[in-house]
Parts: structure tokens; sequence; C-alpha cells
């Protein structure tokens, strides 16, 4: 920018800056200055001379005229109007002015006996709307120009509604202007829209590189999930950063505003529409009754306490061993009965699944009608690092609240099991697996010994759970790199923590006694996809041996102990479709109840000695379809191991001497 600019542009600035009274002051001056160039020109143009300059009777018309026009500005609003913002409200003011001020003009030459020719008004008004209203329009746009010189460059995905709003309030704002739309309605491509071009998707790069756009915004709120998975694989190999507007409903709600930018939602790259609960089967185990939570304080534990508490149930036992998980979703369950006005109790109990008779007797003491039981760890790499806490957890916890609910007469128990069940290759699936075997062997005496329902969900991994895949890569994301996956062909499926908690809830009211219940999770996800299209999406490029100069490397790791490269949901092909488009029955392998106690007992025993290979053993005896992909990597036996092979090996070494003296005899 040369001197001359710099310094136009200072004096520009430092008007805008001025405050309001001598913007004001300032905008009258130059008004008035206008009106008087209107009424000049208009009689030098009607009558083709200067004469009327020399004309006493003209000035003392224009003396009347200013004030009498700028007093009909006043009146109207027109210099309350900030420049910058100027709408149509401005504009009729300008054009209801000039009417005013053409129409005084005419009143105050007739009462003052002041001959002016009859088209002379008619061309004031045209001048005067010319100078008054074209001035502000043209200094807005400078203003405009100067103001969007250091913002930074934005594209609209939707020049709908939402679209069009999120402009407006982008271009008033100081970060962001908006340099296009992008719609899919071919009737608006080359339009213009609030002053902005409306464009195809296929001149999006083009743009990009003319604008120096920085990112993209999905103003999309309404449109289904697999319409905006469509559009983020159009936008994906362009390597800009893609944000998401809020939906209309979270704005209206106070949820959220409209210029509140999100990260694409996960959910979105999956393209999946939730299906809507069926409102029966959501209340038929949860409303009027009295509902317990194990494990209420984990992603599953809570997403289930939150839509529980949304089907009125009397009472919800919120049993967790965590003070701090405890705390937490008490504390956000009571801000949601208060802000409701609802009658719901909530009762937090601290406790551990591994203690029966604290179970029994809190089910006793409160009359629980239904339990869903999701306390286990469920981390495959720390459970086996951690076998027989793990086993502790996950077959006995479910074993003794199994037990606790039978003797408590509970109604219905929902266990939260897991694909990893599926043909494990890992301590943690064989033990939910195992727990799994336990609730069907104990269903065999329903209706005989006991009228408690058992049933078990099984589903894969849930977004945005602990440990979850996701919050680690826009971690590493944000942090430059690397993301870091165990192999590159590993392949999850994918479901939200609110559409699986719903789900689990719905199965749990069309069990029977015994039933393995599977979710549809859609199609399993290969993680390194995944990895790729949140790399791009972001704005970056991905570094490879291929692009040297890339932003973002993905690294391979190597498998963890026990993990899988795919997961399944089904053990055999014995599947059936159940009322629920989304719910599936299996029919598993079961164990009979006596040959249960027997695996029971056995581990129970093991578990006591810490004989993790008797432990190892008894979960491939059992029908768990385990099939250990590494050797037993519990940390505390091989530390125990590792000892026991020096204090061996030290007790064999004899340490000669150098020389005969001090030898042992």
């Amino acid at each position: 920018m040369c001197e001359k600019e710099l310094v136009v542009d200072s004096f520009i600035r430092s008007i805008i800056n001025a405050s309001r009274a001598k913007k004001r002051i300032i905008t009258l001056c130059i008004d008035s200055l206008f009106i008087m160039l209107a009424f000049w020109l208009a009689l030098i143009v009607r009558l083709d001379s200067l004469e009327p300059l020399k004309s006493i009777n003209n000035w003392l018309l224009l003396a009347l005229l200013i004030p009498t026009s700028l007093s009909a500005f006043i009146k109207l609003g027109l210099y309350r109007a900030v420049l910058r913002y100027m709408n149509s409200q401005a504009l009729w003011a300008i054009i209801l002015g000039t009417l005013i001020t053409t129409v005084s003009l005419v009143l105050l030459a007739f009462f003052t006996g002041i001959n002016i020719p009859r088209t002379m008004p008619f061309i004031f008004a045209w001048l005067c709307l010319l100078t008054v209203g074209g001035s502000r329009i043209l200094v807005r746009a400078i203003i405009g120009k100067i103001m969007t010189n250091n913002k930074e460059s934005v594209i609209i995905y939707g020049a709908g509604s939402a679209g069009r709003q999120l402009a407006t309030g982008l271009n008033a704002g100081p970060e962001y202007f908006v340099s296009a739309f992008i719609d899919d309605d071919t009737a608006k491509h080359g339009s213009i829209v609030q002053g902005i071009p409306v464009i195809a998707f296929k001149d999006v790069q083009e743009l990009i590189e003319k604008r120096n756009a920085t990112k993209v915004l999905l103003a999309m709120p309404s449109v289904s999930r697999a319409r905006r998975k469509e559009v983020l694989a159009q936008l994906e190999p362009l390597s800009i950063k893609v944000l998401s507007v809020p939906g209309m409903a979270d704005v209206i709600e106070g949820k959220a505003q409209l210029s509140e930018f999100r990260e694409v939602e996960i959910e979105d790259l999956l393209g999946r529409d939730p299906v809507t609960p069926k409102t029966d089967l959501m209340a038929a185990n949860i409303t009027n009754k009295v509902v317990m939570v194990t494990g209420a304080g984990g992603s599953i534990g809570s997403e289930l306490c939150r839509q529980i508490i949304k089907q009125n149930p009397v009472k919800i036992i919120l049993f967790e061993r965590s003070e701090i998980a405890l705390y937490s979703i008490e504390k956000e369950l009571c801000e949601y009965v208060a802000h409701n006005q609802l009658s719901i109790e909530l009762i937090p109990i601290m406790g551990s699944v591994q203690r029966i008779n604290r179970l029994e007797t809190v089910m006793l003491a409160f009359g629980v009608h239904t339990v869903y039981h999701a306390a286990a760890y469920k981390h495959v790499p720390l459970v086996e690092h951690n076998v027989v806490e793990g086993v502790r957890n996950n077959v006995f916890g479910t074993y003794y609240a199994a037990k606790a609910a039978v003797n408590a007469k509970v109604e219905t128990f929902v266990l939260i099991s897991t694909d990893k069940a599926v043909r494990p290759t890992n301590v943690m699936g064989a033990t939910k697996r195992m727990a799994e075997l336990v609730l069907q062997g104990l269903a065999q005496e329903q209706g005989a010994k006991h009228n408690t329902r058992f049933c078990m969900v099984r589903f894969g991994n849930v977004l945005g759970s602990s440990g979850s895949v996701v919050p680690l890569f826009r971690r590493q994301i944000k942090e430059g790199g690397p993301i870091t996956l165990t192999h590159p062909d590993i392949t999850r499926f994918f479901m939200t923590i609110p559409e699986a908690a719903q789900l689990v809830i719905q199965a749990g009211a069309m069990g029977k006694g015994g039933d393995v219940f599977v979710l549809d999770m859609g199609d399993s996800v290969k993680i390194k996809d995944l990895a790729t299209k949140m790399i791009r999406l972001s704005g970056f490029e991905i570094k490879s041996e291929s692009n040297p100069h890339g932003d973002i490397e993905i690294l391979c790791t190597g498998l963890r102990p026990g993990e899988k490269l795919f997961e399944e949901l089904l053990i055999g092909d014995n599947v059936e479709q159940t009322t629920h488009e989304r719910i599936m029955t299996a029919n598993e392998v079961m164990l009979p109840l006596k040959e249960l106690n027997v695996f029971i007992e056995s581990l129970d025993a093991a578990c006591h000695n810490f004989d993790h290979e008797k432990i190892r053993q008894l979960l491939l005896d059992a029908p768990t379809s385990f099939n250990p992909t590494d050797g037993i990597c519990d940390l505390v036996w091989n530390a125990r191991y590792e000892n026991s092979r020096e204090h061996i090996s030290g007790c064999n070494v004899v340490n000669l001497p150098k020389s005969g003296k001090g030898a042992i005899l």
C-alpha cells in the first residue's frame, strides 16, 4: 500500500472510530451541502443558466429549506442508523425524507411568493436521493472494503435461511467476511444473495485460491446425516478446514449461537441417521418404576441415566464406584430435575459390583424393578495387563449383580455387552462373553426359582466414550500430529452414545429371558480412513513419503495385546429380526447351570490364588470361543515370574575365588 493510500485509510478509520456525536455532526454538515448542491443544480439544469445563483430570494428559500429537511431526516431516524449496518429501514427514511423535503420546497416557495419552475422540485428530488442516499451506499461500500482487508475469508455451504443469517452475523463482526455461498440448488448459481455470489461446488477450488478462503462453514442444520456425509466427502480433497453451524433448535433453546462454529461431528462422517425411539419400548421398564444403573458414572451408564430420567421413573439409583463420577452425574441429573420441575428421586450409592451383599441390600431397600448393568472394565490392553481384576469385575461383578437381582425379586436385568465378546482374542472380550453365559445360565431357572428377566445387549464402539479413538485423534491434530493408530487395516463399528443407550433400553423391554440382542451398527469403518478425513477436514495435508511437505503424519504402532483387526457382532449366523429395525436377537451357545456353577467356582479359586494359567485355561474351556493372540500379559504375574527366574538362577550360581585363598573346602 502506497503512502497516499495509507493516509486515506488512516483518515477514514479515524472517522469510523470517532464518537457517535461527532459522526452525527459531520453527517448533518455533509447532508446540508448535498441539499444545497441538489437545490442549485436543479435550478441550473432546469433554467440552463447560472442566473439563479444571483437571486437573494433563492438563497432565502434555501436557508429555510435546509433546516426543514434536516429536521425531517432527524425525525425519521436517519442519523440513528449506523452506516456500515444500513438496511432497508434507513433507505426508506431517505426516500420519505426526500419526499418531505420536496413538498416543503414547494410549500415554502408558495408561501414566500418565490417563483420556481414547476419541474424543478422533481429534479431536486432525484438529485437529493442521488446525493443523500447514494453517498451513504458509497461510504458503506468503502467501509466494508476497508473492514474486510483484515478479516479472514470464509465460504458458507448453504444459501438457505441459516446460511443467510450466518453471513449477516459474520459480515457485521470483526473476524470473518463471506466470500461466497455454495449451494446445491442450480437455480441459485450465479445469483447474488445479500451482496454475496452463489457458486456451484465445481468452482470452489478456484475461489479458495482467488480469495484465500481458510474455512468452509456448513450451514445445513436440517439436512440428514447421509447428505452431510456426501457433502463432507466432496470437501475432503480440498484440504480446507470445515466447521459446522449448530442446529436452529439448539439456537432457539439457547444451547448455542448461530455464529458458534463446531468441529465437524464424527456422526456426519459416518452418515448414519438415528432412528426415532419407540415410546412404548422406552417407557416399558422405566415409567413409574424404580430403576438402578450400575456404573452410572461411566460413558454408557451416564447416558443411560439421561435417557431414563426422561421416561419419568419414580427413583433412579446411581450405583458407582468412582466418587467423582458419581458426583458429576448426580449433579447433572439434579439440575435437570430442578429445571424441569420433576418429582424423581435421585439416590447416589457408592459401591462395587464385586460386593453382593451391598448390591442386594440396595436393591431390597429401594424396591428396584429394573437394573441396567453397565459396570465393567472395557479397555482391552488394561484388562490384558490386569487379568484378575478384569475377571473379578466383568464376570463376578455381573454374577453378583444378577444373583442380587434374583434375591431382591427385580423384574428386569439388562447387561451392557460388547462386540468384543464375539470370538474374543483378548481377556476383556472373553470376560464379557463369560458374563453373557452367566445371565443365560441364570435365565434357565426363570419361572421355576425366580421371575427375573435377564437379557443382554451387544454393540460396538460408541463415539466420544472414555478411551475412544475420536477424541484422541482430535487432540493429536490440534498438537500438530502425528496421528497414531495400531494397524492400517483395522476396522470398527461405531454408534453415538445416545442412540446406543436408547436401543439398550428398547431391547431390554423386548427381552423374554436369556435373550442376546445385537444392535445394527451399520457398516464398519476403517480407522485409517477416519483419521484421513479428520485431518483433511481440519484443513491439513497428510504427510507421507509421497507428500513429505504435508502437515500431519499417520503412524502405525502395531496391534496392542489382545487387539483384533476387525470386530464381529454375531458368533454364528443364527439371528432373527425383532419388531425394531435396528435390534436383532441371536441364538448363542449356552452352558447348563450346573456346568456354569463349576466354572464359576473354579474361576473364583483361580483368581484367589492368582493362578493366571488356570484362569486362561478356564476361559478357553468355556464356550466363549476365546482365541488369544498373545501370551499372558498380566503385569504382576509377569513380574513375579521374572523375579522367580532370577531367584532360581541366583541360587544355582557358585562364585569361585580367583586364587586358592578363601576357597571353601
